[in-house]
């Protein structure tokens, strides 16, 4: 399987120095995990273009002065985010035409940076993970939800989107313009889990109790695997809870050294079916 992610790779700031960081990260480490050919198309410094934990990934890099940065403060678990530096936008005119046939493509945004004109280039399996167009920030950085502006010309093309109540900011007509545009809206609830909308239809699908050391990067492992997991049997409902174990696996560690492969999650699901 040829699966693609369109979005920024990020610095991260944390209390040792910078760690790589953003959905595009997360979610590659993940499907080549999970066994896919993985593609990413970002902007970003060339330096961190080349970081090690992407050396079995071909990264498509348009070069920026500057890798997008944020910094993520917890408490209780609670997320404040500040964004410290932001790279130039990917836009459709920056389209590999080589991508065309990818099987999975996941629309990554995390700072407004993804063309929607991007959502109709992409075949195949088409998903996105939108808190990137529903974010902005303030003259100190602190991210803040907004509306999601350019919802009208991305939902009609997607195949799958994935979501947290936390990226709605309040506002639940994203999720009601979802349901009515997208065959398969997910919302992740962290340690509840995620609820399921097939063609509007919820399911909630239990989770693997976990001991969370690291939160970070836990939405878009679960991207990633669910997509990854739905491709190879579409069964939305185990994917779901494929995707569901694949995170809570991964928040057990720091970074991405904690995502697990494919073997130990589908292990532990043959010992804890649902």
């Amino acid at each position: 399987m040829h699966f693609v992610i369109v979005g920024h790779i990020t610095r991260d700031i944390t209390p040792t120095g910078y760690a790589l960081g953003g959905t595009v990260s997360y979610a590659a480490v993940t499907a080549q995990r999970m066994g896919a050919q993985v593609t990413i198309v970002t902007r970003s410094q060339v330096e961190d273009a080349a970081h090690p934990a992407l050396h079995e990934i071909e990264l498509i890099n348009i070069p920026s002065a500057y890798t997008t940065t944020f910094q993520n403060l917890y408490e209780k678990g609670v997320r404040t985010q500040y964004v410290r530096a932001v790279a130039e936008p990917i836009f459709a005119a920056d389209w590999p035409q080589k991508l065309n046939g990818a099987d999975v493509t996941l629309l990554a945004p995390l700072v407004q940076e993804v063309d929607p004109a991007v959502a109709t280039l992409a075949n195949g399996l088409i998903a996105a993970t939108p808190q990137g167009w529903m974010r902005e920030w303030d003259a100190k950085g602190r991210v803040r939800p907004v509306p999601w502006y350019s919802a009208g010309r991305i939902l009609p093309h997607l195949d799958v989107l994935i979501m947290s109540a936390a990226d709605l900011g309040g506002d639940e007509r994203i999720l009601e313009n979802a349901l009515q545009s997208v065959p398969i809206v997910i919302m992740t609830e962290s340690a509840d889990g995620c609820v399921v909308f097939e063609r509007g239809n919820p399911t909630p699908i239990p989770p693997r109790v976990s001991n969370e050391v690291d939160p970070t990067g836990a939405g878009d492992v679960f991207a990633a695997a669910f997509l990854v997991h739905f491709h190879d049997s579409g069964d939305v409902i185990r994917s779901a809870y494929f995707a569901n174990v694949a995170a809570s696996f991964s928040i057990e560690g720091a970074g991405l050294a904690a995502i697990p492969n494919r073997d130990l999650v589908e292990t532990y699901i043959n010992a804890h079916p649902i």
